[in-house]
């Protein structure tokens, strides 16, 4: 029953999709530095939503930087534009599918196939090791088979990879395989099934602090904006990073220091 929430886990055994009560997302508007990436994920989100041609979108780059939060906030946001209820009607609807259980794809395409909803189906941290073929039958979803996706489904998957297989396993088929482009040119397209790159760098320090400030004036977190700068910055520092997870983390542990719970929606 899909008319039960507006997103789903996917579980294969037995087949089923397990209803989330609420979804962990942050708001669109919260989400600082990533504002090309987040136009034509939302452009391409809508005009999914509207029954128009969309494509499959793979958000890569640097870790923490926002990819599966911007997909979950972008669903979010979507719904609320276009005015969608539940139980009004055709919803947009947001499925999560495990990596591990990334083989059992087609069957959960089948199930949404029938569906008067639509569905983003998403992948969270997809990427493929030496040994691992799951992601051959993954290609042939996408965009091969005889059936091919569904109209009404498309994919979303964030990866720290853009060509979602480690530089080690693409340079050792250049060096061993006896016909290396053609090695190489079979795991580069699975990459090539997502119409939609979106590419995440590392944060700046300016991007960091208006991260940070962004938090800080959502949560009305009281503190001196001069302190405020100096803390956050030293908190990047220790972690040797300037991303949102980063961000997210010390304003986890100032709202904490300050007394002061912390309440998305």
């Amino acid at each position: 029953d899909f008319d039960r929430a507006e997103g789903f886990i996917w579980q294969p055994r037995p087949p089923s999709f397990l209803p989330v009560r609420q979804i962990n997302r942050v708001p669109l508007g919260l989400l600082k530095g990533v504002d090309r990436p987040a136009d034509q994920l939302l452009e391409n989100t809508t005009r999914f939503a509207k029954g128009l041609p969309a494509n499959n979108a793979l958000l890569w780059g640097a870790r923490g930087m926002g990819k599966s939060s911007l997909v979950k906030a972008a669903h979010a946001e979507v719904r609320r534009n276009l005015g969608l209820e539940l139980g009004a009607g055709a919803d947009l609807k947001l499925v999560e599918i495990h990596r591990e259980d990334i083989d059992t794809l087609p069957i959960c395409l089948g199930l949404t196939r029938e569906s008067d909803h639509r569905f983003i189906v998403f992948c969270d941290d997809l990427s493929f090791d030496h040994d691992d073929t799951s992601y051959k039958s993954l290609k042939a979803v996408l965009d091969g088979g005889i059936e091919g996706r569904p109209h009404n489904v498309i994919f979303y998957a964030t990866s720290n990879r853009r060509h979602l297989m480690p530089r080690d396993m693409m340079e050792n088929e250049r060096s061993t395989a006896i016909n290396p482009s053609e090695a190489v040119e079979e795991k580069v397209s699975l990459s090539d099934r997502f119409g939609l790159w979106l590419g995440f760098h590392n944060g700046s320090q300016d991007q960091y602090l208006a991260m940070i400030n962004g938090y800080v004036e959502h949560f009305g977190l009281r503190i001196d904006p001069d302190e405020l700068r100096r803390d956050a910055l030293e908190w990047s520092t220790t972690r040797g990073a300037r991303s949102g997870r980063v961000a997210w983390q010390y304003i986890q542990d100032l709202a904490g220091r300050l007394g002061q719970p912390l309440h998305l929606d």
